[in-house]
């Protein structure tokens, strides 16, 4: 990467980003499975901004790369959207760090949304916008739910069915009183990397590709310590 120069955040604008992910939840996510139209991937992430979601996940046929829209209003930049080779892999991945999985599925054993817990972790699976969840998906999921419908069509555009999940998540948490307000919702080191990576992406992306350390910030998000010649501080 080239030389560029970059300025300090406003104090009042790293505050409005500490603000946000004060609130984020880590242990709250969704992912989608072959969900591939740029409009409702937008969305879906727009969604997950607006609850106070910290990551996103998806899984694409072959080597498909995930694109966005004007839906998502920049969410892309506030909600991590993490790509899986495989159902196998991502499920693998979200279960070690303790996920329960809920897989949207319209099955006899399937059950009413409202009847479960989502106070704990907890990953909402939703599968394509024309076929649902693969048979592979729907065997891997701790638990198959449905959105109880009243009309002739028996089921949700997909983006649609994923809101009123995550939004069924938040009130549930709000009620038991386990919502985050002061960044409890995320890790000590990875809060101190995403606030970084909000507050200065293009720096951010130097020291990812550099394989390097972010960093400090201090207390009004300016950055501490001396940088790289490279980075250039105006």
């Amino acid at each position: 990467m080239n030389a560029f120069t970059f300025m300090s955040l406003l104090p009042r604008r790293f505050e409005r980003l500490k603000t946000v992910l004060n609130s984020r939840m880590g242990d709250l996510t969704i992912l989608v499975e072959d969900v591939e139209k740029p409009h409702n991937l937008s969305a879906i992430l727009r969604s997950c901004d607006a609850v106070g979601i910290l990551e996103a996940h998806s899984v694409s046929q072959g080597d498909k790369t995930n694109t966005f829209n004007s839906t998502a209003q920049g969410s892309q930049k506030w909600v991590k959207f993490i790509q899986h080779k495989s159902i196998e892999n991502a499920v693998k991945k979200l279960k070690g760090r303790g996920f329960r999985l809920y897989g949207t599925n319209l099955d006899v054993s399937s059950i009413d949304y409202r009847e479960c817990d989502f106070t704990k972790p907890t990953a909402f699976v939703l599968g394509a916008e024309k076929w649902g969840l693969s048979s592979t998906a729907t065997k891997l999921m701790d638990e198959s739910i449905f959105i109880p419908m009243r009309g002739m069509v028996q089921s949700l555009n997909v983006s649609v069915a994923g809101a009123t999940l995550l939004f069924e998540a938040l009130r549930q948490r709000e009620s038991a009183g386990i919502t985050p307000k002061n960044g409890e919702g995320v890790e000590g080191e990875l809060y101190k990397q995403t606030i970084f990576e909000w507050a200065y992406p293009e720096i951010a992306s130097w020291y990812q590709n550099k394989g390097r350390k972010y960093p400090e910030l201090n207390d009004t998000g300016e950055i501490i310590g001396d940088i790289p010649r490279t980075i250039k501080r105006i």
